[in-house]
Parts: C-alpha cells; structure tokens; sequence
C-alpha cells in the first residue's frame, strides 16, 4: 500500500504541524520571479497558475482544487523563481512547507521520491495532452478540451447534465483557452443555441459531453490525466 500512496497524502501526513494560510478570492499568492520559498498543499478552494503577457493578456494554465498541490519551481535548484502566479479564486486554506524541508524529505525518503517521480509524470502526460488538444483541434476544439477537463475535475451530475461547479466567467474561459473573449463568447453562443451547454449564474451545464468529446477524438484518457490541473 505504501507504495500507491500519493505525494500530497505523504506530505499532509509529514508536515501536518506546518503553518496554514487561509486567503481570500483574488488573492495573490506569488508572482513571477518571486522568490520560491515554499511549497503548498491545497487543503481548500481553488487557485488558478498563470502569467500576465507584456500586451496585458492574462493566460491561465491550470486550475488547481483540494489535494493538488504547488511545486511550481526547479526543483533542487540554487535560489529558484517562480516562472508563474498564483492567484485565489475562491476561498482557499493552504499548508506552507518551507521549500528546505520539501526537499530534505524528498531526498531522504525512497518512498516520497517514488511518489514525487509519478507526480510529474503525470504533470507531463497532463502537458502534452493539452498542447495535442490545441494543436490538433484549433481554439474550438480547445474550447471543447477545456470544458471536458472542467467535468471531469468540477462535475456535478444533474437532472440537465454536468455542473462544472466552478464559478467562471467568460474572460476566465478565454484565459484558460488562450483566446479572446469575443471568440470563445461566439463559440459558447453555439453551443447554448445547439442545446450542448448552458450557462447560469457564472457556472456551465455541459448537457452533451458526447458531443464535445467527438468533436475532439477524445482518446477517453483517465481522469488522472484528463484534468485542468
């Protein structure tokens, strides 16, 4: 059993006496080329990673919930910076491990570092899927991969379909996409007008994921892998 267990369920347990950050929507917990000083574990909520273009383009690259955690740095490297930010977008609580003590028990732990190896394996197989979806399949087709990994990571079954039960805006759906608001506030528009999907009170009811998962040639990855974070 020792063996299957994750790297954050390794972490909580080891470092449970840590200090917890509690921080409110829009809160920003680092910034690019801050210094790294620890690593968190997110206990609750939810925080999206992203970067600010020098044009003023927000682009978010995923959206992390509870028991995902931020190792957003090279890790083992002499006085790392972040590459990104990080910011709330719900109320979240935090647990802060200094980034020493991370380390140290990666390196002296079998165990930890095993769980650690699978950790970014599956971080590198979630990269690639997502570069394929936009390559492949153009900003519709990333539209359509991004609302699959919503449902899958937020999904709420209903009588109407799956809550993706995430406050979101359409500027957030363009970040996460990568385009404008305007294109992908056309693109919902279809969708809506084809029955595919509605949206109420800044949340998104996919009523036919089929749909969405044809139009992509969905390879029906596992949720492990099939996710916004």
């Amino acid at each position: 059993m020792e063996k299957n267990i994750s790297l954050y369920s390794l972490l909580l347990q080891n470092f449970i006496e840590e200090s917890i950050q509690k921080v409110k929507p829009e809160t920003i917990l680092f910034q690019e080329y801050d210094k790294v000083e620890h690593v968190y574990l997110l206990l609750k909520g939810s925080l999206s990673i992203g970067r600010i273009h020098m044009k003023g383009k927000e682009f978010i690259f995923k959206i992390l919930k509870e028991e995902d955690m931020l190792v957003e740095y090279d890790i083992f490297k002499h006085a790392p910076r972040y590459y990104y930010s990080a910011k709330a977008l719900t109320d979240c609580e935090l647990l802060m491990i200094k980034k020493e003590q991370f380390e140290d028990y990666i390196l002296t732990n079998p165990i930890a570092l095993r769980a650690l190896a699978k950790w970014l394996s599956t971080r590198y197989l979630k990269a690639q899927m997502k570069c394929q979806d936009l390559i492949m399949n153009g900003k519709k087709g990333g539209l359509y991969s991004i609302l699959i990994r919503l449902c899958n990571n937020y999904g709420v079954m209903t009588e109407d379909g799956i809550l993706i039960d995430l406050p979101l805006t359409h500027q957030e759906l363009a970040n996460l996409t990568y385009g404008t608001r305007e294109v992908i506030q056309r693109m919902l528009k279809e969708l809506r007008e084809q029955n595919i999907i509605s949206y109420d009170q800044l949340k998104f009811t996919v009523k036919d994921l089929s749909y969405l998962k044809q139009e992509v040639d969905c390879q029906n990855c596992s949720y492990e892998i099939c996710g916004i974070n």
